[in-house]
């Protein structure tokens, strides 16, 4: 009687793509619109009144970086968003997981949760302003208010998300308590946690051009709005290319938080 012999499963190929190739393609997309940008502002297609050329542009950023105030307006801006980020973000991860955790904190807190997520957060700038003045607590508090919501929803329902049969297992070898939230329930959340923080990080560029707009004499938004008086578009496109570049770098942030507590989800990838 002849018997069967049992191959062996393909092996799926892991094999990254080179760092250089990797980076190159992630900049492909932003140099063919640079590219075409530049074209159509040299070519006379796109007219210097509706954007400036990159050309203008590279000339704004070398006259505000030799006087010193790029610096000083990307640090402002830069302050602001941090602060006001990690208010909103320790808020809505406690509220979370309070939420997540506990019927009676889901009763407590959910509706009002709810509220405040749909209420859009450019509708209390006039009441910040009347409680807080135009000075720098009304602004990290708008930016804290926007990143709130978001961070609390991810949160909420990545702890509700969390296997049940991991957490009675867990609590089979003696975890209770905030034993259990720390070392079980939290790092099962924490792809969802940290998706909260990429989103919230988005949102708070969004509440800082806003906050900025109001009694500020330093930052980016400053620069805006001197751009809108004297009608610059050189240092309107630049202030975009700013934000951009803040939002670059909490992406950057988050990519280097997930690397290293999540360095797991490169191999459950299917590229």
């Amino acid at each position: 009687m002849s018997t069967l012999a049992l191959a062996a499963p393909p092996v799926r190929c892991t094999r990254q793509r080179p760092r250089w190739l990797s980076l190159g393609l992630r900049a492909l997309l932003p140099a063919v619109i640079v590219l075409a940008w530049w074209a159509g502002t040299a070519s006379g297609a796109i007219s210097p009144r509706v954007i400036a050329g990159p050309g203008a542009v590279w000339s704004a950023l070398v006259e505000l970086a030799g006087s010193g105030q790029l610096l000083d307006f990307a640090l402002a801006s830069f302050g602001r968003a941090a602060a006001g980020v990690a208010i909103g973000v320790g808020v809505g991860l406690v509220l979370g997981l309070l939420s997540g955790l506990s019927a009676l904190g889901e009763e407590l807190v959910d509706s009002t949760m709810q509220i405040v997520r749909a209420v859009p957060f450019l509708a209390l700038v006039p009441l910040f302003i009347a409680w807080f003045g135009i000075d720098e607590l009304y602004k990290v508090l708008l930016i804290a208010v926007a990143t709130t919501a978001p961070m609390y929803a991810y949160t909420y329902l990545g702890v509700r998300n969390v296997d049940r049969k991991m957490v009675e297992a867990a609590r089979g070898f003696g975890l209770t308590g905030t034993r259990l939230v720390a070392e079980v329930i939290v790092p099962a959340a924490l792809p969802g946690i940290l998706m909260a923080l990429r989103v919230c990080l988005s949102i708070s560029i969004t509440a800082l051009i806003a906050a900025e707009q109001v009694g500020t004499q330093q930052g980016v938004g400053y620069l805006v709005t001197l751009a809108q008086e004297y009608n610059r578009t050189d240092y309107m496109v630049l202030c975009v290319v700013l934000y951009a570049l803040l939002g670059l770098v909490f992406d950057a942030l988050v990519r280097l938080a997930e690397r290293y507590a999540l360095p797991w989800r490169k191999q459950v990838a299917i590229r």
